[in-house]
């Protein structure tokens, strides 16, 4: 078939070509253009590498900068980037000290990281943190156990703050895994995704339905139901994801309301007031907030609640300074 310039077929092309150049003092192509990486890299320190499927901007690409990624490895729409542009970031961007992978918990991403892992020894000093935060947990067709979703944000921050100030592979591995257990999200959707000149669908609903429990690749959730007011929307999404996290005496609680791609900054916004006010019920007050578009599903309608509970010593790596596309202070 004829490629042609503006079409689906160089959608993710172009999208990439017009992020680096708009941000050409932050990012810049890696060899032959397979990834994204900072501009101006940092020898000695541990380089924090991650990626996925396109239609999830600004993940990850949006995050490459100080104090978060030094690369990220794009595919095409929903589909995972291959293992040899993993492997050409981690050959560019290896300052010496080894490569941190942050993966979301899919089925591809996982498996063509790890042939990435696996092709880099003896080259690279290599570790991988799995991120699965989806509160979630029934059946899916792109992923065992826990999904990776919005919580990716907290933790590609937390530990591009931690190799940003020296912190050595192991002590960033055992960091990310740590985080685990304390981060859940939980995600609706009131309209499927529209995927770009594919012959794939996603789910439809009605004009009085709402999906539970969703995914960022279009997937159905857990289970559909009437469309309910905003309250009772983000009382749905906060139970499960209090329910599956621990008590800590000295937890920072960190919130963050996450746009899917069709929902306006006046609606997250609301959101989180409503958040902070269910929360505040069970005695939990977020010290930190972050609202907006961070982890899309293309142009699907919805959000999706993440709440961190961090430790003193991660708090303070998420309010280290960052400067990126997308997030910057």
């Amino acid at each position: 078939m004829t490629r042609r310039p503006g079409t689906a077929q160089t959608l993710v092309a172009d999208s990439l070509a017009g992020f680096v150049a708009a941000h050409e003092d932050l990012v810049a192509f890696g060899r032959d253009a397979k990834f994204v990486r900072r501009r101006r890299l940092t020898p000695g320190k541990v380089a924090v590498i991650s990626g996925g499927g396109a239609g999830h901007e600004p993940l990850h690409c949006g995050f490459i900068g100080a104090g978060m990624l030094d690369a990220a490895c794009t595919g095409h729409v929903f589909t995972s980037p291959t293992p040899d542009q993993i492997l050409a970031a981690m050959d560019e961007t290896d300052g010496g000290a080894g490569c941190l992978l942050v993966v979301k918990n899919y089925d591809g991403d996982v498996m063509n990281f790890e042939m990435a892992a696996e092709m880099a020894a003896g080259r690279h000093h290599v570790e991988t943190v799995i991120v699965e935060d989806d509160a979630a947990t029934g059946p899916s067709v792109r992923s065992r156990g826990r999904r990776g979703v919005a919580g990716t944000v907290v933790v590609e921050k937390i530990l591009g703050a931690a190799a940003e100030r020296g912190d050595d592979l192991a002590t960033l591995k055992a960091l990310g895994d740590g985080l685990s257990g304390r981060l859940r999200s939980m995600g609706v959707a009131l309209r499927g995704v529209s995927l770009p000149d594919t012959a794939r669908d996603t789910f439809a609903l009605g004009p009085d339905e709402m999906e539970i429990g969703v995914g960022i690749h279009g997937e159905p959730g857990l289970y559909r139901t009437r469309r309910a007011g905003a309250e009772e929307i983000v009382r749905l999404l906060c139970e499960p994801v209090l329910a599956q996290l621990p008590p800590l005496a000295e937890a920072h609680p960190l919130l963050i309301v996450n746009g899917f791609g069709g929902t306006p900054p006046i609606e997250l916004n609301r959101a989180h007031a409503l958040a902070r006010a269910v929360l505040g019920e069970r005695g939990l007050v977020p010290v930190r907030a972050l609202v907006g578009t961070f982890v899309t599903s293309l142009d699907m309608a919805g959000l999706s609640l993440t709440l961190a509970l961090l430790t003193p010593a991660e708090f303070a790596l998420w309010c280290a300074p960052v400067r990126t596309a997308a997030l910057v202070w």
